[in-house]
């Protein structure tokens, strides 16, 4: 963003109960503050000495703007940090902190140096009242190239997540038997990552038995599983604010079907097949060259069969893969892969008339040669589903 002001709104305290506050994910990825009712404002790095542009060398480059305390309101939501407190910039990390109260006039000073403005979309209708003649250019795509190549901080934390959602799994597997209700499924798994650290799920947990097995994003959990079913579990946790995504498909009695197997060995065939073609310069979408959803399609459209002879390519009905970080499907440019990268790898099928939904997903760091399965040590192998399913504690 070379020639103007970014400006970030974070998110508001809500009366919501249903959860607590969390902070909007981009305002958090370039502050790291989690406090409500924040406002960022940053402008390029401007060389001092170039010619014409003392007015912008003059102009602070991060300035984050806090609300005023309101004590009334802390003794329903706790003490936050006002712009005036004692250490506020060594707390904040931000040399430059004023009240929010200060914002629009501090923009409107800023945008007489700048000719743009930068915003997300959410925060489009409050930049269009402070400066209804200014083109509000979008802020979403160059902060989601950043956010796409993770740290070493962000794989770690993802790792984190990833772990903990692994042992929920296997929690789940040791209470797996028909008559359970999906729900009770899903409360231990969501039990499990939150004892494990996770302050939240990374998203509704999934845990479709049967006939829900087939509805990719089914999240009732109201059924009861009965024998000779698979249940797909797609259920992962949020840890230190950065998601996991897995999914597992398995025997509710312990042992697949024939069948229920022979659509298995497709998916995870598909799976295997899309991770080893990983490498930087690979694409994750549909139309794109390189792209490894066409290796997953491949490989189930030239194996295995429905009940009337057609291949399975038609039950594969959604994406291959998503990037993963503070989000669960994380900021994505549309771009190739690159080292540092962070992705789910998640090829299905789904069959209604057979009540047979298979998915199988695991987290896959891109690296320099060829990908790293972050959740390796979940079984996918049907044979070893079976011995940990048969395992009960």
């Amino acid at each position: 963003m070379p020639d103007g002001v970014l400006v970030l709104f974070g998110a508001k305290e809500s009366e919501d109960l249903h959860e607590g506050f969390f902070q909007e994910t981009n305002f958090y990825y370039l502050t790291g503050w989690e406090e409500p009712g924040a406002i960022l404002v940053m402008t390029p790095e401007v060389d001092k000495d170039e010619p014409g542009l003392q007015q912008r060398a003059k102009v602070p480059r991060e300035i984050l703007f806090l609300p005023q305390r309101v004590v009334s309101k802390e003794k329903w939501t706790g003490r936050k940090l006002g712009p005036s407190d004692a250490g506020v910039a060594k707390i904040t990390g931000f040399s430059t902190v004023l009240p929010a109260e200060r914002f629009e006039n501090e923009l409107r000073t800023l945008l007489e140096a700048y000719p743009d403005a930068y915003a997300l979309s959410s925060g489009n209708t409050a930049m269009s009242r402070i400066a209804p003649l200014r083109n509000i250019l979008d802020a979403g795509e160059p902060i989601a190239k950043l956010r796409m190549r993770k740290s070493a901080a962000e794989i770690a934390a993802i790792q984190r997540a990833t772990d903990a959602s692994i042992e929920a799994h296997q929690a789940a597997w040791r209470v797996m038997k028909p008559g359970l209700v999906e729900y009770e499924v899903a409360a231990v798994m969501v039990g499990s990552y939150m004892m494990d650290g996770c302050r939240r799920s990374a998203y509704a947990p999934i845990v479709g038995s049967g006939p829900n097995s087939t509805v990719l994003h089914y999240s009732r959990n109201s059924r009861k599983m009965d024998a000779g079913e698979v249940t797909v579990m797609d259920v992962a946790g949020e840890c230190g604010n950065y998601a996991s995504d897995i999914t597992r498909t398995v025997p509710v009695s312990g042992k697949f079907t024939p069948r229920q197997r022979e659509i298995y060995d497709v998916v995870l065939g598909a799976q295997k097949a899309a991770i080893a073609a990983i490498k930087p310069g690979m694409t994750m979408y549909k139309t794109t060259p390189n792209s490894l959803y066409q290796v997953a399609l491949e490989y189930i459209n030239t194996h295995g069969k429905d009940l009337h002879g057609e291949p399975l390519g038609k039950y594969f009905t959604h994406g291959l893969s998503h990037h993963v970080g503070l989000d669960v499907h994380d900021a994505d440019a549309k771009e190739p892969l690159e080292a540092g990268m962070v992705i789910t790898v998640e090829p299905g099928i789904y069959i209604p008339e057979e009540n047979i939904g298979i998915r199988i997903e695991d987290i896959v760091l891109v690296t320099e040669k060829g990908a790293k399965i972050l959740s390796e040590a979940l079984p996918r192998d049907p044979s070893e589903l079976e011995r940990a399913l048969a395992r009960k504690n």
